[in-house]
């Protein structure tokens, strides 16, 4: 997946989940932020942040922020691209488990969810969801970065649409290189983690992939371990609060 019209700018805030202020050749530019989690590790004031210019004239904002440097480390924090990646990497056989897949679409319904991936093969159909994980510290991955009602709903059908004879998938794209393995963020959210593990436990298959990221592109990497728990690992102090205000 590729960007076109990309500058670097130092951020300076965020007043809301949709908008943040930045320095583009020394003056104050809105921005939207293509995320709705809170990225708090990410978007520091003085740290370079990587916008993409709109194609739309009519649109808000100019630019839209789709990534941003942690130390050397570059996260892209698009949330709309690891759908995308996952899509193309599912069609051009990169995603082992997944590979020659004879029909696949995007946005499938089944009970009260909307899953990211439907798909087919010579035996088999299922869905896919499809997260993307820009948390990391000390090289751990960990998703989500805030309380999400919405990802333990979609963990719970996948659970029921195995029941009733699907494949299914919870796939983690990791927006960056160079992670150890995943984890997911307990401290943040117990209710998500817990149903991963009952996921888990029932046969519903999880992948997790890390990201091959530069400022004008991601793409598939490869795949990482994953735990369904870590000792030792403090979670709750990586993000704060447990509430749902970035």
């Amino acid at each position: 997946m590729e960007y076109n019209g990309i500058r670097r700018a130092k951020f300076i805030d965020r007043p809301n989940r949709f908008i943040a202020n930045v320095e583009l050749d020394g003056k104050r530019e809105t921005v939207h932020v293509k995320n709705t989690g809170r990225c708090r590790e990410i978007f520091v004031e003085g740290t370079t942040v990587i916008l993409e210019e709109g194609k739309n004239p009519n649109r808000k904002t100019r630019y839209s922020i789709i990534g941003g440097y942690k130390g050397d480390l570059l996260i892209n924090t698009d949330s709309q691209a690891p759908n995308t990646v996952v899509y193309e990497a599912i069609v051009q056989n990169k995603i082992d488990g997944l590979q020659d897949v004879t029909r696949i679409r995007r946005e499938a319904t089944f009970g009260n969810s909307r899953f990211d991936i439907y798909f087919e093969d010579r035996d088999r159909k299922g869905f896919i969801e499809v997260k993307g994980v820009t948390l990391e510290h000390d090289g751990v991955c960990m998703f989500p970065d805030a309380p999400t009602q919405r990802g333990a709903r979609h963990v719970h059908e996948l659970i029921e649409a195995k029941r009733q004879g699907y494949n299914s998938y919870i796939l983690f794209l990791v927006q960056m290189e160079g992670m150890k393995c995943f984890i997911p963020n307990h401290g943040m959210d117990p209710e998500f983690g817990e149903a991963l593990k009952a996921a888990y436990s029932q046969g519903v298959e999880i992948l997790v992939y890390d990201s091959m990221v530069r400022e004008d592109e991601i793409a598939i990497g490869d795949s990482l371990d994953f735990f369904l728990e870590m000792p030792g690992v403090v979670l709750n102090d990586i993000e704060g609060e447990k509430d749902d205000e970035i």
